[in-house]
């Protein structure tokens, strides 16, 4: 049946936001060409070095309909490849004969002490990758003490993911054109403890993702698509984006919750400037992960203007690239605060289920304490602009 001549066009516009949204890949009733829903071979059991090694192996376990989707991008995924190759850039210069033999990572976000500095991004419909999606995740981020950001496509409600993982949540939200659908979704996740809303700015329309074509139809034809967070309270052909935002969404957003308010999707200093005239709480310098705007401009490369602009009067976060404790140290040394992570931890997600999610944050938190060491920096606040050259 070909999708698009579904009757019930807004439902059919609706689905096909979902299937293009920002990693929004998962339903647990489809059986996708290879997908094995986190199982595999015993012979296919290694030593994961780094994160790519789980990035192999996720996708001979998801297929290869799944993880062409999770690594795809808008138009040619030049930006894609630009966030990662951004960081190749950036030099790091390392100091000598500084005591190193203790590390702290912890940073201060948002009132709170965190462990370490690798935040767990927003994916939507993590059940895609593995039958326990978001909930599997969620219980790595809290044995291995990382921050965890629920998307508000996620699988599981972000009620569910708090009750059965205990995890102390952040919440992304897309708002829709009807504002009780969103106060709702707020409700649902202040009642869930959550004390950070991230809004993403970035998608008024959908980019053109060209890759996973044959998901989006087995997405829009299935009749098993779950949203947790919006059971019962989304109208019948209500779309989630809303391409009329504008900045006033600030003052709305603080007179219907009190939790902070993080923009996702800043990527020019002209935005933190308004950012700070409208009184946000944080930023993510984002370019959804290269899925919305082909710009070419990476993340790192935004990042400097930003920095500059908001000089330290807000936290500044940052997304797309990262793959190495080298690049998470590079992203502080340029002025974040923190990075967040997306791709990596779903492949370890898609490979292993929790024990892959635990894997990539072990990984990628094991790279960048040794990076530390070698660089001469024993605690996250010594690492400051004099240890890169680049841009």
């Amino acid at each position: 049946m070909d999708p698009y001549q579904n009757n019930d066009l807004q439902r059919r516009k609706f689905l096909e936001w979902i299937g293009l949204s920002s990693l929004a890949l998962a339903l647990p009733g489809i059986s996708l060409s290879g997908c094995q829903s986190g199982r595999f071979h015993e012979d296919e059991k290694q030593e994961f070095k780094n994160v790519f090694d789980l990035e192999g192996l996720s996708g001979k376990v998801m297929g290869k309909d799944a993880i062409d989707y999770l690594n795809g991008g808008a138009d040619d995924s030049k930006t894609v490849k630009a966030n990662v190759e951004g960081y190749q850039k950036i030099q790091i210069r390392a100091r000598r004969l500084i005591d190193v033999s203790t590390i702290s990572t912890k940073v201060e976000l948002f009132g709170k002490t965190l462990d370490n500095p690798i935040i767990l991004s927003p994916v939507g419909f993590q059940k895609f990758f593995h039958q326990d999606g978001e909930v599997a995740t969620a219980k790595a981020s809290v044995k291995k003490k990382h921050q965890m950001i629920v998307s508000s496509v996620s699988n599981y409600s972000v009620n569910e993911i708090a009750a059965q993982s205990q995890a102390d949540l952040w919440f992304q939200l897309y708002p829709t054109t009807n504002r009780e659908v969103t106060k709702k979704l707020l409700e649902r996740a202040g009642k869930a403890g959550c004390k950070v809303c991230v809004l993403t700015v970035d998608t008024p329309v959908i980019g053109n993702r060209e890759r996973g074509g044959t998901t989006l139809t087995k997405l829009i034809n299935s009749k098993e698509l779950k949203m947790g967070n919006y059971e019962g309270i989304l109208p019948e052909g209500t779309g989630i984006d809303d391409p009329g935002l504008t900045w006033e969404i600030i003052s709305w957003l603080r007179a219907n919750c009190d939790m902070k308010i993080v923009l996702k999707g800043i990527v020019t200093r002209e935005d933190a400037t308004l950012a700070l005239e409208y009184g946000v709480d944080g930023i993510i310098v984002s370019n959804h992960g290269g899925r919305q705007l082909e710009s070419l401009r990476s993340t790192i490369e935004c990042l400097p203007e930003i920095v500059e602009e908001i000089k330290g009067r807000i936290p500044v976060l940052i997304d797309g690239g990262i793959r190495r404790g080298t690049d998470i140290f590079k992203a502080l040394a340029m002025g974040a605060n923190a990075v967040c992570i997306g791709r990596p931890f779903c492949w370890g997600l898609g490979a292993l289920g929790q024990e892959g999610v635990e894997i990539a944050l072990d990984i990628l938190r094991a790279e960048l304490i040794r990076d530390m060491q070698l660089a001469g920096t024993p605690s996250i606040e010594k690492i400051t602009r004099d240890f890169v050259i680049g841009f």
